[in-house]
């Protein structure tokens, strides 16, 4: 673990730049931008096969969250000349910056989900007494 020295300095560093950290987290930490941009990752893709990918994501979500990470700079769209036209999102250089915490991310959620879930279960308990 880190030392508190080094835990102290990054919550002050955090803190004190509250006002320019907070708004770039309200735009990457919701729901579905992390799933998202790791379909996105490897490949361009249409987005009815983003949404087949990502189970659980309603038309809705899909179109508002990639307009808005199109306006974040974090993917592209691009019309496709096709017959009915076709659009594809790509992740640019920026959304591409996000891959390496975001996979450590996903391998912390694969690691610790179960002792989130006993923590769950054991504080349901604990507040219903049984």
């Amino acid at each position: 673990m880190t030392h508190d020295t080094d835990l102290d300095v990054a919550s002050e560093c955090a803190l004190a730049n509250m006002a320019r950290v907070r708004p770039v987290l309200d735009k990457i930490a919701d729901k579905w931008t992390i799933l998202i941009l790791t379909v996105l990752c490897p490949r361009p893709a249409r987005f009815n096969a983003i949404k087949r990918r990502l189970d659980g994501i309603t038309h809705k979500a899909l179109a508002d969250a990639l307009k808005r990470l199109e306006r974040n700079g974090l993917v592209t769209r691009t019309v496709l000349p096709t017959a009915p036209i076709g659009v594809e999102y790509a992740i640019t250089p920026l959304g591409h910056s996000l891959r390496q915490p975001f996979e450590a991310l996903c391998k912390w959620a694969l690691e610790h989900g179960a002792a989130i879930e006993a923590a769950n279960q054991e504080h349901d308990g604990l507040k219903t007494g049984a």
